[in-house]
């Protein structure tokens, strides 16, 4: 279409929302489509979509955790700025509190937000490794837009918006019947959240049976006592 100078067409007004700068440096592609995670906290991606209302548009951010598909951070704004854009992973941090330094990669697009000094310093900062896609590649986000697609045609196709306080409750109310009870097939037809419960009950239980080995016990006790 592109090449035969073709467009779809658009219902009003369209909203670009991936404003990239190509002369700006940006963090490597370091997930490469590979929207896979055997663990929580291991990748999270996130995007932002908008929507209109009566009173112009509002922007919506997710932060989303790969394991399970969770949104584990969110924020609804009346602008696009970095503050907005921050504030659904600076959620997601506070929630989930990822202790281990350099384990966690957070994948965007190359959105001026995401790639700005401010973003990247409190990625840095909280121990976080950057990763953004490609210019011109949807599919380096497509796990995040498929998110956003999920959530315009749940909520915001439904019906008219009249304020930005209307569209934060309703995403709110989503957000919770999305993570705890929302049956998801990839993951067993299951809850995200209780997708998450499961993975943590089995680490602990692992954990316990590998302190109950004979060789863990003669390390507890300093290797001087017989093991019964």
């Amino acid at each position: 279409m592109r090449r035969l100078g073709l467009e779809g067409v658009v219902r009003g007004k369209p909203v670009k929302t991936t404003i990239s700068d190509k002369a700006s440096s940006c963090p490597l592609n370091r997930v490469n489509r590979q929207f896979r995670a055997e663990r929580p906290n291991a990748l999270w991606v996130s995007d932002f979509t908008y929507v209109s209302t009566w009173q112009g548009f509002v922007y919506v951010a997710f932060v989303i955790d790969m394991f399970a598909r969770r949104i584990v951070g969110w924020r609804v704004s009346g602008s696009a700025r970095t503050d907005f854009v921050l504030d659904a992973p600076e959620q997601a941090l506070y929630a989930r509190r990822p202790v281990d330094q350099g384990s966690l990669i957070h994948h965007s697009d190359r959105a001026v937000q995401y790639v700005s000094i401010r973003y990247t310093e409190r990625l840095a900062e909280a121990g976080v490794e950057p990763s953004v896609g490609s210019v011109g590649a949807p599919y380096d986000n497509a796990l995040a837009e498929t998110i956003n697609g999920l959530y315009k045609a749940e909520v915001i196709h439904r019906r008219s918006w009249q304020s930005r306080e209307a569209v934060e409750l309703a995403t709110l109310e989503w957000v919770d019947w999305f993570n705890h009870r929302r049956l998801l097939a990839p993951i067993g037809n299951i809850p995200l959240a209780e997708a998450e419960a499961i993975y943590y009950q089995q680490f602990i239980e692992s954990a316990q049976a590998a302190c109950l080995t004979p060789k863990s016990l003669r390390t507890m006790r300093g290797g001087s006592l017989p093991i019964r």
